[in-house]
């Protein structure tokens, strides 16, 4: 089912996204250079902390609001359902969410962790409320027309499930009524796109951007983070910055409902806009067709409708969600077609009445991805990927897959190493159900970053049929699995401030800045006065908002180490100091770095990121 089902609500509004920005650049995570005065700012064209260094992580959802409902195909709420006035928010309960980078060399697949998503009257009563479950962006793009490369120009989608849910009185909404009976898993499936991020220090809306989102049901039995449909995958010009689309339409997905006899569309983040954060641009007309080949080899569209995206406040109200047929329902000759063709989105010139598909389907039909696609791990953890491949938006039994490492869309100096440190099967095969697991096993990979820990990996799986159509088969750059790998980490036993312990809270000191408001973690007797909510912060699991900190960056034998150290709960006893070891020559230079003042565009952010992509420098 997913969000993309008859019974479905939209939303728009706007996020907040404050990360510390200091962590962004691998050279700060040298405790040999660091240099406080200068990487805790950004001033002079210099990268420094890069644009919100004292950020808090903190993502939060700001005024959205619902736009529309739809209570079966072809039907609306009344104007009179109550959930057309409702408020969609985050928790009310406790602090805002976080945003959370996997790695300083892994910045393209950044999580939501610890967010709380509430359905609520415009008096704050909770109607409805569910965890969203941790999920990183995906289908990163440039999309605003003409915009130069940096963040405000992108926009990304999150795609997750709402679980845990709690049901307030729903009241006389049919609206709720429906989307509770049409979920009996007690899950919801949320997709929401993000663009217009400002990361301009001193403007009215800094750390803001525009989100719009769709909430429907779900099943236990579908993947969490993609939608089990029909994929139109995108051909991409040549590399740059943030992927660009040959045809102007990002990576879309559609679901066709034989029972209601409709295709239904997500165009949300596939539309490109004339200005970030702005109306969407006029392409020309847009149709949704399905191609079949003339007696001379020819591909023929076949209309499925027109898509009427440019009309007044069209994004806002459908989040780009799109049913065809608008009204009634395919025959059942049309369904037949669509079954077995490629789907695919033709554009239209209006002066010269030229028509040509600006993105499409494979030619076989076929789509593979992961659900998850973002591990941490620690030296000997297993993890399990599941993988689903389709054909024509059904399960592909028995398809062949192959596995491999991918790190060209890492943003590494080098090809990651030693690749020994991460095994898995190069072939797995899928089931009746179309799923296939992918085993992960992991070793020790050492200290190959030297003031970094551990290693970052990617991992990408492709069917095999797929390879019968060579560098002719479209690939989607954000399916792959990205591996964050620590290293192994023995303290000194017991552990003590001058031994194991102030190089780890050293580099958090310098890395988030916004600690330095209520603590000094660098200076022994500022931690000392902190014990309890220390103890508390690094105790909290990781999907909790307070967890700290706040990136998920520390491995587990180090946060056991800190945990020792700070003692047991309750105890006032200071933490055993040790004594200063000889001064450690500098680490600079022991590992090229990027020189990131190079590729900073304007601020710094996922724009810096997308540009040092291992790819781009094979190029």
């Amino acid at each position: 089912m997913s969000y993309l089902h008859p019974v479905r609500l939209h939303f728009k509004g706007k996020f907040q996204a404050a990360p510390s920005t200091v962590n962004n650049d691998p050279n700060h995570f040298n405790n040999a250079t660091f240099d406080r005065t200068k990487d805790w700012k950004q001033e002079g064209g210099q990268a420094g902390g890069w644009w919100n260094p004292m950020g808090d992580a903190s993502w939060r959802l700001i005024g959205c609001k619902v736009t529309s409902a739809w209570v079966g195909a072809d039907q609306p709420v009344a104007a009179t359902d109550p959930v057309l006035a409702y408020l969609l928010a985050d928790s009310d309960r406790r602090v805002a969410a976080k945003i959370v980078d996997l790695d300083p060399e892994q910045q393209m697949v950044s999580q939501v962790w610890g967010l709380q998503v509430r359905l609520a009257k415009a008096d704050g009563t909770t109607v409805l409320r569910g965890d969203f479950a941790t999920a990183p962006f995906t289908d990163i793009w440039g999309r605003a027309l003409g915009g130069n490369n940096d963040d405000i120009n992108a926009c990304a989608a999150y795609q997750s499930v709402l679980e845990n849910l709690e049901w307030g009185d729903i009241g006389n909404s049919l609206f709720l009524h429906e989307l509770k009976l049409q979920s009996p898993d007690a899950l919801l499936s949320i997709k929401f796109d993000v663009d217009g991020y400002n990361l301009t220090p001193g403007t009215a809306d800094f750390t803001l951007g525009r989100i719009v989102g769709t909430i429907g049901p779900c099943t236990r039995k579908e993947p969490r983070h993609f939608t089990l449909g029909r994929h139109l995958m995108a051909a991409p010009v040549a590399p740059g910055g943030f992927f660009v689309p040959a045809g102007k339409i990002n990576f879309c997905e559609a679901m066709v409902n034989e029972d209601a006899g409709k295709t239904y569309l997500d165009l949300g983040n596939s539309l490109p806009t004339t200005v970030p954060g702005g109306p969407l641009a006029d392409l020309g007309s847009l149709e949704l067709v399905y191609l079949t080949q003339d007696d001379q080899g020819n591909t023929v569209p076949n209309s499925l409708g027109k898509i009427g995206y440019l009309a007044d406040g069209w994004y806002e109200q459908t989040a780009g969600v799109v049913a065809l047929p608008a009204s009634g329902r395919f025959s059942s000759d049309q369904l037949s077609m669509i079954e077995g063709n490629q789907l695919a989105l033709t554009l239209t010139d209006p002066t010269s009445g030229q028509s040509q598909v600006a993105i499409s389907e494979p030619a076989d039909g076929a789509y593979l991805r992961a659900d998850e696609f973002v591990f941490r791990m620690n030296p000997g953890d297993r993890q399990k990927a599941t993988l689903y491949a389709t054909q024509w938006g059904k399960p592909f039994a028995d398809a062949l897959i192959f596995n491999f490492f991918d790190p060209s869309q890492l943003q590494t100096p080098a090809p990651p190493q030693p690749t020994s440190a991460v095994s898995f099967p190069p072939t797995v095969k899928t089931n009746a159900d179309g799923i296939a697991v992918l085993e992960i096993s992991t070793r020790d990979p050492g200290n190959p970053r030297i003031f970094i820990d551990g290693q970052v990996f990617g991992v990408r799986s492709v069917l095999a049929d797929s390879l019968a159509y060579a560098l002719q088969y479209p690939v989607n750059p954000s399916d792959f699995i990205s591996i964050l790998l620590w290293g192994g980490f023995t303290s000194d036993s017991p552990p003590t401030w001058f031994g194991s312990i102030q190089p780890l809270l050293q580099q958090y000191a310098n890395l988030y800045p916004v600690m330095s408001r209520f603590l000094d973690l660098s200076d022994y007797d500022s931690v000392c006065a902190n014990l309890t909510p220390l103890r508390r912060a690094f105790s909290l699991p990781l999907t909790d908002p307070d967890s700290m900190p706040v990136t998920r960056d520390l491995s587990n034998a180090k946060r056991k180490a800190i945990l020792t150290w700070l003692g047991p709960e309750g105890s006032t006893e200071r933490p055993l100091k040790g004594t200063p070891a000889p001064a450690a020559a500098s680490q600079a230079g022991k590992r090229a770095q990027i020189p990131m003042g190079a590729v900073v565009a304007t601020h710094g952010g996922k724009a810096a990121a997308a540009a040092r992509r291992l790819i781009l420098r094979w190029h």
